[in-house]
């Protein structure tokens, strides 16, 4: 791009914004829902910052109909949502409850009646308490009852719904949830949290099958990815490159080798030996997983430097993984790894802008799957976001954020990846996981004491952009 000229999109590009159910609706045991992982662990003293929890979040639930006019105001394309699995099908087993169904039947509608495409996430990590009591994710029955419960969804909004996905973040909700436990259910084994990829990603692929066992032909099915963007603190060193060849075996490789290639990387494998023989994979798992897609998401926010072992390496640098503290390393069989904070400006999360990293991962997926479209399903940054006295909430640093990064998806899209739409990570403030209410994502400042709405500053630049389908050439714009 050059200072007079503006990058322009497709004209069918899907801009949007990104929410998950646990994170906005509230509503904790309104319409039968009952508790899922996320509701037990916030619950748990000393898991969550302050003791904050979703039992009412931005209370979504009630105050839905706001939102969508909010989406309206602002533009949106498309919405990427989540279906909280307790509030449809409470026990993860047997029939849903049609409240569950109902409240997403009439979001939906009020999405079509708006122009707004929806796209729909699956599962986007609250996991029904009762199948985490019989084991979790580490145990086969768990996709067994997944792929059950997506073809109850499928079945309820197919008609309304081209656009879905089985599984958000598969590495979180094994690794963090499984290895270092600073997401819910916040357990530590490693076995475990190799078994949980394998049942996350045979999930993926029951799904699948169910899903396109009751959608019309024209629904499109995805995944998203958080993938890795690993570099080598010293591209010269071959204990550094290793490492990076580790981390990316992990972060990555692990799930969108079966998905898209339908086998697990034998380093992999090798590599993890000491912890497991992966006998749990059993015969024609892998040919399950590897089920023909349409498109795939992409998750970016960082980019990670790894290096073999330092002679007397902080305990700090361990850690600077950019995935929360814990003292239970997630990294199966890579303990030694060493993370190094890259160069930067760095977001509230502590997480380094560097948009460079979203073309790269755009244009490795493109030639990894180059019959497959893509969206940029989430992609966002928290910043520490107050009202002035007028009540305006001015965000210029995400409005930066932003700006580069969608510079960096039309780098992409103009080196010939086939980048379909872009959802940014959030529509609203939420509750931030393990952070709490401590972390603001949202392109929509949520006073969490009152829940009222206001637009910053960087909504209103993006329904520009969106309306005018392309970034302006001058960052003034």
């Amino acid at each position: 791009m050059t200072e007079n000229n503006p990058r322009v999109f497709p004209p069918d590009f899907l801009w949007g914004a990104a929410t998950a159910a646990y994170q906005i609706e509230g509503g904790a045991r309104d319409g039968g829902r009952t508790p899922s992982i996320w509701d037990t662990f916030s619950h748990t003293p000393g898991k969550v910052l302050a003791g904050d929890t979703g039992d009412v979040a931005c209370d979504h639930y009630h105050r839905w109909r706001d939102d969508l006019a909010l989406m309206s105001e602002l533009n949106l394309r498309s919405y990427r949502f989540s279906v909280s699995w307790p509030r449809v099908q409470p026990t993860g087993r047997g029939p849903a409850v049609q409240r569950g169904l109902d409240f997403y039947r009439e979001l939906v509608d009020g999405l079509l009646e708006r122009d707004i495409t929806p796209i729909v996430t699956l599962y986007h990590w609250d996991l029904p308490q009762e199948l985490e009591d019989a084991g979790g994710w580490p145990e086969r029955e768990t996709a067994e009852r997944f792929a059950e419960y997506a073809g109850i969804v499928g079945e309820t909004l197919g008609d309304r719904v081209s656009l879905w996905t089985t599984l958000n973040e598969p590495f979180c909700s094994a690794f963090l949830g499984y290895g270092s436990g600073v997401h819910a259910p916040g357990r530590h084994d490693h076995e475990s949290v190799l078994r949980a990829a394998h049942h996350l990603n045979l999930a993926h692929g029951l799904g699948t099958q169910a899903l396109r066992s009751v959608l019309p032909r024209t629904a499109e099915v995805s995944i998203s990815f958080n993938p890795g963007v690993v570099h080598p603190l010293n591209p010269d060193s071959e204990a550094d490159r290793d490492a990076a060849r580790r981390i990316d075996n992990l972060h990555t490789r692990i799930f969108s080798d079966p998905v898209l290639h339908g086998s697990y990387p034998e380093d992999l494998k090798r590599d993890t030996a000491r912890v497991t023989d992966w006998s749990f994979v059993r015969d024609g798992d892998e040919a399950i997983i590897h089920q023909p897609l349409d498109s795939i998401g992409i998750n970016y926010y960082t980019t990670t430097v790894v290096s073999g072992p330092v002679e007397g390496e902080l305990p700090e640098s361990k850690r600077a993984d950019n995935h929360g503290k814990s003292e239970h390393s997630m990294w199966v069989a890579a303990e030694d790894v060493v993370f190094h904070r890259p160069a930067g400006d760095v977001t509230e999360m502590g997480w380094t802008v560097a948009p460079s990293g979203l073309t790269e991962l755009l244009l490795r997926f493109s030639r990894e799957a180059p019959k497959l479209g893509l969206y940029v399903t989430e992609n966002g940054a928290a910043y520490d976001d107050k009202p002035d006295a007028t009540g305006a909430v001015h965000d210029p640093e995400r409005i930066s954020y932003l700006r580069q990064h969608f510079a960096a998806v039309h780098d992409a899209m103009e080196q010939g990846a086939d980048v379909r739409g872009y959802q940014v990570w959030s529509l609203l403030d939420n509750f931030e996981w393990a952070f709490g209410y401590s972390k603001r994502f949202g392109i929509v400042h949520v006073d969490f004491d009152t829940l009222a709405r206001t637009p910053k500053s960087s909504a209103r630049w993006y329904a520009g952009v969106i309306a005018a389908n392309q970034l302006p050439a001058s960052p003034s714009d």
